[in-house]
């Protein structure tokens, strides 16, 4: 069973900002994302006459020819690295996403995104869930910034793919966006298959939010993924979670992978609510540059983040390393040996 992550009972339970921040900041603070901009046509002028009124000679325009687009960022596929628990998990998971995120020009519409996943040896019908994932456009590419876990059982796990993506606009430009997608799997053979897929949608910025997500998105020590900034923006953040950025944001640069959008409604495994959707928990897959999930990490360095994001005012933080703490305040198990958690009651 896997831990922490929400509610008071125990159990078990990057790249990323320039380009999420330029997506959601704009001179009010946050946007709506990015937005092709329409191209202007002049009127067609009459022929010139003579005074007499006889059409005279027009001089010969030679066509001008059409800019050659500009070509979509192409990231390798992301891998999984040494210290993983079960790393063909995640490799599953992030290969279905990328058959779905990501296409080349006239690969659209669900008809062949059913094939690329068909040849993945998943079921086609796995395409009609891609939502935000496979928005109307000729052509995209993918960048899997981070796979998570949010829960990993003996016979079932859920994989958080953090995404970024890019697409080509009506207008042949480049429109940058992305997602975080929960990936549900279930134990098979030969590899593990996919049962469920669940990307998020933070929705709306808010009209006015809160001043501290301005100074959390303009902070160079806090990377953020394009769904994690878009949750700030919606304004359905605790005060809490943005206050504990930015003091940690003193002594550490945090890379969050995940905050509202794209987690368990759930703790994996357990009916017990998640503190994350409702907008009072955040990951941190890395700090001052440095995976979590890496063994070669200083285990030093991530419980002093621990323990530091508990005086933060954490009442539930998580992570590869077991401390001591009062009651329920530190906990570690596998779903948490890839991030910490760091959770808020309030």
């Amino acid at each position: 069973m896997t831990g922490g992550d929400g509610g008071r009972g125990p159990g078990r339970r990057g790249i990323l900002r320039a380009g999420a921040a330029a997506l959601v900041l704009g001179t009010a603070g946050c946007t709506g994302g990015t937005r092709p901009q329409p191209t202007t046509t002049s009127p067609t002028a009459n022929p010139a006459t003579s005074p007499a009124g006889t059409p005279t000679e027009r001089p010969t325009e030679t066509p001008t020819p059409a800019p050659t687009p500009t070509p979509l960022p192409q990231p390798p596929l992301w891998q999984p690295g040494p210290g993983e628990i079960q790393p063909d998990v995640k490799r599953r998971a992030v290969e279905l996403v990328a058959a779905l995120g990501a296409w080349p020009p006239g690969g659209q519409g669900v008809e062949a995104a059913r094939a690329r996943v068909a040849a993945l040896g998943l079921p086609p019908a796995l395409a009609d869930q891609a939502g935000p994932l496979a928005p109307a456009a000729t052509e995209a590419s993918l960048e899997v910034i981070v796979a998570q876990y949010g829960g990993i059982l003996d016979d079932s796990a859920s994989v958080l793919v953090v995404c970024r993506q890019w697409r080509r606009g009506p207008d042949g430009s480049v429109v940058e966006g992305g997602t975080t997608v929960d990936v549900r799997l279930g134990r098979a053979e030969p590899r593990w298959t996919v049962t469920d897929l669940r990307p998020g949608d933070a929705g709306p910025a808010a009209a006015a939010p809160p001043p501290e997500v301005a100074r959390v998105l303009a902070e160079p020590r806090i990377e953020l993924p394009p769904e994690a900034a878009a949750d700030l923006c919606s304004g359905t953040v605790h005060d809490s979670v943005l206050e504990a950025m930015l003091r940690l944001a003193g002594p550490y640069t945090l890379s969050v992978s995940v905050v509202r959008t794209g987690h368990p409604l759930d703790v994996f495994g357990t009916t017990r609510p998640s503190d994350h959707p409702l907008g009072r928990a955040f990951d941190v897959w890395r700090i001052d540059g440095l995976a979590v999930v890496d063994p070669g990490t200083s285990r030093q360095l991530i419980a002093s983040f621990m323990r530091d994001a508990a005086a933060a005012g954490s009442y539930n933080v998580g992570g590869p390393v077991a401390l001591q703490g009062a009651g329920n305040q530190f906990f570690t198990d596998d779903t948490h040996h890839d991030h910490c958690h760091v959770g808020f009651d309030h």
